[in-house]
């Protein structure tokens, strides 16, 4: 029988597989659900800094009812109607959530500022999480912003949630760093625990007969894994905090793939998205199946077997790729 365990964050989770943010946490019944069909853990539908903010905005305008300039100020912000559930709400889900299921459940705080952040991460540990996972969803688009600055926003949110909480902090960040692998070292050495590669950020598209711009959600395919399983392998063992991969994950050799570039875990939703709550039991059986096939005891004894940590020139391996990869390519006639 091969041991699924994995570790991630401090806490034993019994398959690397974990359910990522997406609207499917919000119902009890579908986190049930995902325990039953096989998830190692589930992180929850984020809670949006413009939710925290609208929150206090809200409470600020019935103690100063009159000032003109307010409810202008509101229209800023997203109608607390577009939200599933407030802050309030979401912390009593999460409540429930840990008494629905035996899993661990982690909280997701997605914003760009400290600010509200310190409060309801605390409030978050409060309602029983286990962990919790910072989504920094930030696009610097002044031209007079440093990357320098962007760093630092990023490692100062880090360094005062983890000041501010107990549980275990996990990072979300996005790939577009000059100098990732720096990054993720001063986001390791601030303290956390974990390290989310990567984030998607989602690129509206033009609606040419109405002239507006419009939304535009397309799910992830398997193709989308590769930056991720690149940069897995790069970082493992030269950073501290643990490794989790979401983006791309659709099939057993997948998963597979993300434990031997050096993850703790595999991270999936889009799959669900497209295939249902029950595909995680494809998911998780087939990593089984995989596994006694090619005699692999655990998934311990996988991990990183596929990063670079192990060879002497990782800068050399990566040009040789590169170079193989062009010179080796034959167009279609």
């Amino acid at each position: 029988m091969v041991d699924t365990n994995t570790k991630y964050l401090g806490l034993t989770l019994r398959n690397p597989l974990v359910v990522s943010p997406s609207p499917l946490s919000q119902s009890l019944d579908n986190i049930r659900h995902m325990e039953d069909a096989g998830a190692g853990a589930v992180v929850l539908h984020s809670l949006f800094e413009e939710q925290l903010t609208y929150d206090s905005h809200a409470l600020n305008a019935n103690l100063c009812q009159g000032e003109e300039t307010f409810a202008e100020a509101l229209t800023y912000f997203p109608h607390m109607s577009e939200f599933k559930m407030g802050p309030e709400g979401y912390l009593e889900h999460l409540r429930q959530a840990k008494e629905a299921v035996d899993i661990p459940i982690i909280g997701s705080l997605n914003g760009v500022s400290s600010g509200g952040w310190l409060e309801y991460a605390r409030r978050i540990e409060e309602a029983g999480a286990d962990a919790l996972e910072l989504n920094v969803y930030y696009i610097p688009t002044s031209v007079d912003m440093t990357g320098e600055y962007v760093r630092d926003l990023h490692v100062n949110i880090v360094r005062d949630v983890k000041a501010n909480v107990k549980i275990p902090v996990a990072v979300k960040i996005s790939p577009f760093f000059s100098a990732l692998a720096y990054v993720a070292r001063l986001l390791s050495q601030a303290g956390a625990d974990g390290l989310v590669i990567f984030n998607r950020f989602y690129q509206p598209d033009f609606d040419l007969e109405n002239l507006e711009v419009k939304p535009n959600l397309r799910l992830s395919s398997s193709g989308t894994l590769r930056l991720r399983l690149r940069w897995a392998a790069i970082l493992y063992g030269r950073i501290t905090s643990d490794i989790a991969i979401t983006g791309g994950v659709h099939t057993p050799e997948d998963v597979i793939k993300c434990m031997m570039a050096g993850a703790k875990v595999a991270m999936t939703t889009s799959a669900l998205l497209k295939h249902g709550i029950d595909h995680l039991s494809v998911l998780r059986d087939g990593v089984v199946r995989w596994m006694e096939e090619h005699e692999y005891d655990s998934i311990e004894m996988m991990q990183g077997s596929m990063s670079q940590k192990s060879v002497a020139e990782p800068a050399a391996f990566e040009r040789a790729n590169y170079i193989n990869i062009l010179t080796s390519y034959t167009a279609e006639m």
